[in-house]
């Protein structure tokens, strides 16, 4: 069992103390192949763990990163999977709020640039996903 499924939801971003050079993102066991791929597009590294019972499927932040590039880019994560219908949370040490703010924003000038298309209206803006510490 992973944090995802301990926690009941479809994705969580962590730093694991056993590798803090990296985040770690897990989604939960069966996580549909649309959730792992926006995790993948995002620019995240797919892992996975085949045991006896359940396949285990993660993702982690690139090496190469900084730490801040890191929560960069799995703030950034987090939009396509919230709009997308999935349930994120995110340690709030790893949030980074100007990322965050910036993807709003682009997402915002989307919605309106889409505007004048016959289109359902957009979902209400979503908040930062809230930690359960």
């Amino acid at each position: 069992m992973n944090l995802a499924d301990e926690s009941n939801t479809d994705v969580e971003i962590y730093r694991k103390s056993s590798h803090p050079d990296r985040l770690h993102i897990d989604s939960r066991t069966g996580a549909p192949e649309e959730l792992l791929d926006l995790l993948d597009a995002a620019g995240l590294e797919r892992r996975r763990e085949e045991t006896d019972g359940p396949v285990y499927t993660w993702h982690e932040t690139p090496d190469e990163l900084s730490r801040k590039a890191q929560r960069q880019l799995a703030t950034r994560a987090i939009l396509p999977l919230l709009v997308a219908g999935y349930d994120v949370n995110i340690d709030p040490d790893e949030l980074d709020v100007t990322a965050w703010a910036q993807t709003m924003k682009a997402h915002r000038a989307a919605q309106r640039g889409n505007a004048g298309l016959s289109q359902p209206p957009p979902p209400p803006a979503a908040s930062p996903p809230h930690s359960r510490r």
